[in-house]
């Protein structure tokens, strides 16, 4: 298997000086199968990473190396075929948690981010139930209780605090988001109290980009409600930019392999050794216990009281491949190169005629990736546009319908970048962002 071969790379004009930490963008993406030629001689600009990722040839190789020549089951048996599978498989999780400044044993594999959000509130709602003994109780929830959300969170990061509160009586308190979709910590002061239980936030919004000050955040959460746990959305970040769980003090974190470069089907529960130790395991079965009778089970330790059943092994191997091909570019240059591609398009789009900027405004920090709405069109026809130009983006209320709502807007059109954009590809949006409303037989200035 082969990807793009240089000479596409030459003729989509790319240049050494299109880089990221030093690595030339058109050597990146002669890594990624995904980006051969079209029709007309050259890749769609793929402007969906937020989404989800292209891979590169290490992880596809990673997988497929295990697959063919070291497949056998984890955890299970004596043979030696066992014993070099799982070494594969929990060298795998050492290589996350070093990724993201954590423990082998804080680091618990999940189906996805959203999996591993819920693993969370539900060992909670289970411990407000009585479940888990002693131990659990740290994680009770009362009726009255509060778990405070911002109004841009992800689904993922509501629903299931949604269903813990219904389970428990506890409260949703909302952190109202400004004309821009934005929040500040101040606008999180004003809603903590005693009662809070739970602040669940999004390191990076996946509609606006705005990049939340975590540690910041945690201090003032210690501060203001000490009982209170921390539980972190990084899905947009652990992708991105550097990130340092322990270094941020969360006490939970959530990210899934997909939007980094790794396989679909893993993602990512972080906790710290402690809490994990302690919180109920929302799914029960073989690989979990230490000792089972037919009227109760005893738990092993962290992670694997979490990891029930046959685990996605090879999604494992193959995300940790994911993580030393992003070790060996740089997450400050991967952050870097993302925050530039933003930035060229925030400006370009600043100047269309109709076209409103979600989130930081012209010559405002945000991470890789621009929500925009325009006027008149709908994001789903802003999106057919594109596509017609061999653009490739998200269009809907991207699972974040309270923002959508608060904006005023039922969906916008989100362009995203990774380590293989090209500022080619934030031109090529931008140009075709202008000639939208024209399409559509509206007038170019603003309406």
């Amino acid at each position: 298997m082969s990807g793009i071969t240089r000479e596409t790379m030459e003729g989509m004009n790319l240049t050494d000086a299109d880089t990221v930490g030093g690595h030339a963008v058109r050597d990146i993406r002669l890594d990624f199968p995904a980006f051969a030629t079209t029709g007309d001689g050259r890749p769609a600009a793929y402007l969906d990473s937020a989404a989800t990722s292209q891979r590169p040839l290490a992880v596809l190789d990673a997988e497929r190396e295990y697959l063919e020549h070291h497949l056998a089951a984890v955890h299970r048996g004596a043979s030696a075929a066992t014993g070099e599978s799982t070494t594969l498989f929990e060298d795998g999780r050492a290589d996350v948690a070093r990724f993201v400044g954590a423990g082998d044993r804080e680091i618990v594999w999940a189906q996805n981010a959203t999996d591993a959000l819920n693993m969370v509130a539900l060992g909670i709602a289970d411990a407000s139930a009585g479940i888990g003994g002693p131990d659990a109780a740290r994680f009770a929830l009362q009726p009255g209780d509060e778990i405070v959300l911002t109004e841009a969170e992800h689904h993922a990061n509501l629903l299931p605090w949604q269903r813990v509160a219904q389970r428990t009586g506890a409260r949703i308190v909302p952190v109202r988001v400004d004309e821009h979709g934005l929040w500040t910590i101040d606008d999180l002061a004003a809603v903590l109290t005693e009662r809070t239980r739970i602040v669940a936030f999004a390191e990076v919004s996946n509609v606006t980009g705005l990049i939340a000050p975590v540690a910041e955040i945690v201090g003032l959460v210690r501060e203001r409600a000490r009982e209170a746990f921390v539980v972190l959305d990084a899905c947009q970040s652990v992708p991105h930019r550097p990130v340092d769980f322990a270094a941020y003090g969360v006490d939970f974190a959530a990210f899934s392999g997909h939007k980094m470069l790794g396989p679909n089907g893993i993602g990512v529960l972080y906790g710290r050794d402690e809490l994990l130790d302690a919180l109920p395991p929302a799914r029960t079965g073989g690989s979990t216990i230490t000792r089972v009778t037919l009227e109760e089970s005893h738990f092993l330790p962290a992670p694997h009281r979490f990891e029930a059943g046959t685990q996605a092994v090879s999604q494992a191997i193959g995300l940790a491949a994911a993580v030393r091909y992003l070790e060996g570019i740089g997450m400050d240059a991967v952050a870097a190169h993302e925050e530039a591609f933003a930035a060229r398009v925030v400006a370009g789009v600043a100047e269309i005629p109709g076209v409103r900027i979600v989130g930081p405004q012209p010559g405002e920090r945000r991470a890789g990736l621009v929500s925009v709405s325009v006027d008149g069109v709908h994001a789903h026809d802003v999106g057919q546009f594109l596509d017609e130009a061999g653009i490739v983006v998200r269009v809907g209320h991207h699972c974040a319908q309270p923002l959508h709502r608060a904006l005023g807007i039922t969906a916008t059109t989100r362009a995203s970048a990774h380590v293989y954009t090209t500022v080619e590809e934030a031109d090529r949006f931008v140009a075709a962002l202008g000639e939208v409303r024209g399409f559509f037989g509206l007038a170019r200035e603003a309406s």
